[in-house]
């Protein structure tokens, strides 16, 4: 696909994951021809999330689209690099500036099977198993959620009590997948996200993590903004 071809996708994974969480994506984006990035971010800081894109960004070359699922979201708003041309927001949070992250997760009320999330000593928010299996990726198979459980990364309190600076979204154009089974983020927030960004908006009967149980539907998304550019 020619609109992919000279296009450098940056990927950011959420809480309780890593770059490996974009595996299916990555491996379809590149069938088409763009080439992609994981930005390993630390999930210790936001501001510290914030360097780890930047550094990321910085590696890359030509356009870039920034793509970002759930937490990330809030960090792909920094990408104010003049070469990123557009950002994409899978199941994300956006909070606006002045905002904190968990101001805009706990905006409406949680699903039923929502994981109760509590920091451990260290100040670090593990998901309980159940909470994979339930919330996180619930029409993911078990192989899949067996992989989550295994290599998670907990988040610290710090990156969602931060508030975050004036976001790229307010220059720059914005897609976002609303994932209407999302049991983690409530889709009454995500659309409320989505029309404050005035984002294009695609939304699908999926789950919190379409990256692992609909990917081609997120491919979708991106390609989208890539032939926008």
């Amino acid at each position: 696909m020619a609109e992919l071809k000279d296009v450098t996708v940056v990927a950011v994974h959420g809480a309780w994951a890593d770059g490996t969480s974009w595996e299916l994506v990555i491996r379809k984006l590149e069938a088409k021809g763009a080439k992609v990035v994981a930005a390993p971010i630390p999930l210790s800081t936001f501001g510290e999330d914030a360097a780890a894109l930047r550094r990321t960004i910085a590696r890359t070359e030509g356009p870039v689209i920034v793509a970002g699922h759930a937490y990330a979201g809030a960090v792909v708003g920094t990408a104010n690099d003049e070469r990123v041309k557009a950002l994409v927001y899978v199941a994300a949070l956006a909070p606006d500036e002045g905002e904190t992250v968990g101001q805009v997760f706990y905006r409406d009320e949680p699903h039923v099977q929502a994981p109760k999330l509590v920091p451990d000593a260290d100040g670090y928010i593990w998901m309980p198993d159940s909470g994979f299996d339930d919330a996180f990726a619930q029409n993911a198979t078990a192989e899949q959620k067996a992989l989550c459980k295994a290599v998670q990364r907990p988040i610290s309190v710090k990156c969602i009590q931060e508030a975050v600076p004036t976001p790229a979204w307010r220059t720059k154009p914005v897609w976002y997948l609303l994932a209407e089974e999302d049991r983690m983020i409530n889709p009454k927030t995500q659309r409320f996200m989505a029309e404050r960004m005035k984002a294009k908006v695609r939304s699908f009967a999926v789950d919190h993590t379409p990256l692992l149980t609909a990917p081609d539907r997120v491919v979708e998304v991106i390609v989208d903004a890539a032939k926008a550019l």
